[in-house]
């Protein structure tokens, strides 16, 4: 799988990690299962204490955190900061409100003998978790906070150009005083992530990513009668009418656009706007986006972040000239990127 740090802006090779050998993946997902049968049996502060705690750690050591990100994907300092601060935030709020939305909840019955069922919620046993790159700690977070809190165990099979983000969110868990095997990373090939998926001990898988890469695991889950949440690739549209304030829309489609690099699934990706606004809105928004300045992330003055990993950058330059190719005016904006091969530079 090469799990390996390469630093989007020098695209230097900062470090690789080695695949898990099967005999230490067994070791690891027996442990997870272990760690479910004594988990799930704990108190929800218990279980709000850990979570609590690596909150705080987040928060304390969020400039270490912060770095990984920058250094990974390239994500903008400020950006990265957010990032840790959000996570920060999720896992306290599911250990705050997990046990309130946990809860036993009466369904009346309606019969005049007023026979009342009860919806009662109880943990599944240990999940996979196969998450993605632009979001390393978010991603993370989203999954680990309630499904602890609700009495799960989670591995995780992180992506391969974010090694060091997923180590680290594992060794919050364990310095927030979790026991071995309550959050576990996986540095998994694909053939043994196929074999996770088939083994009975994982009662449920997680995937954000590609449909492509949606499809191929919800249909092995399937064959296992096994429950899964697919959060898949999606094209946004950013609308703006004849009667927009201007200014507003212009300023939140470069945001939309240019968010984590534009590398989010909820980003701008079409602007779609009225014809008698149009060469206005156009003239305004490159204007805009021409002042972001491509370079460092981890410099506070860049506006625009290398992609994540050398595919990324040439598949975009690829898409662009396709489009032009056919038809499609392509005009650049700001200034020209320093030269490293990841910098894509703002086209409108």
């Amino acid at each position: 799988m090469a799990y390996k740090t390469v630093n989007p802006y020098t695209n230097e090779t900062i470090a690789t990690f080695p695949d898990l050998k099967d005999a230490e993946l067994e070791s690891l997902l027996s442990q997870a299962e272990k760690t479910y049968k004594s988990w799930r049996g704990t108190s929800f502060a218990d279980r709000a204490g850990i979570l609590h705690k690596a909150a705080r750690l987040l928060r304390d050591k969020s400039e270490d955190y912060a770095k990984l990100l920058t250094l990974e994907m390239g994500k903008l300092k400020r950006e990265a900061l957010g990032e840790v601060a959000l996570s920060a935030d999720i896992l306290d709020y599911y250990a705050k409100n997990a046990e309130q939305f946990l809860a036993p909840q009466k369904v009346p019955g309606g019969s005049e003998r007023g026979d009342d069922a009860v919806i009662v919620s109880q943990p599944l046993g240990v999940l996979l978790a196969i998450e993605p790159w632009n979001f390393p700690y978010y991603q993370l977070a989203r999954v680990a906070g309630p499904h602890l809190m609700a009495g799960n165990v989670v591995v995780v099979k992180h992506a391969s150009i974010v090694p060091q983000c997923a180590a680290a969110f594992e060794k919050l868990f364990h310095e927030a005083g979790a026991p071995a095997g309550l959050y576990t990373n996986l540095f998994a090939t694909r053939e043994q992530l196929e074999k996770l998926i088939d083994d009975p001990r994982i009662q449920g898988i997680a995937l954000t990513g590609s449909e492509g890469a949606g499809a191929a695991v919800a249909a092995q889950a399937g064959k296992n009668l096994k429950k899964t949440t697919m959060e898949l690739g999606g094209s946004d549209a950013f609308i703006v009418l004849d009667d927009a304030d201007l200014e507003k829309s212009v300023k939140w489609a470069v945001w939309g656009r240019m968010n984590n690099g534009g590398q989010c699934c909820v980003a701008s990706k079409r602007i779609i706007v009225q014809d008698s606004i149009a060469d206005q809105f156009f003239k305004r928004f490159s204007e805009e986006l021409g002042k972001l300045t491509p370079g460092d992330p981890s410099d506070d003055a860049t506006g625009v972040p290398p992609m994540s990993s050398q595919s990324a950058a040439d598949q975009i330059n690829k898409q662009v000239e396709e489009a032009v190719k056919n038809g499609a005016k392509a005009h650049r904006v700001g200034p020209t990127p320093p030269n490293q091969a990841r910098l894509f530079r703002p086209r409108s």
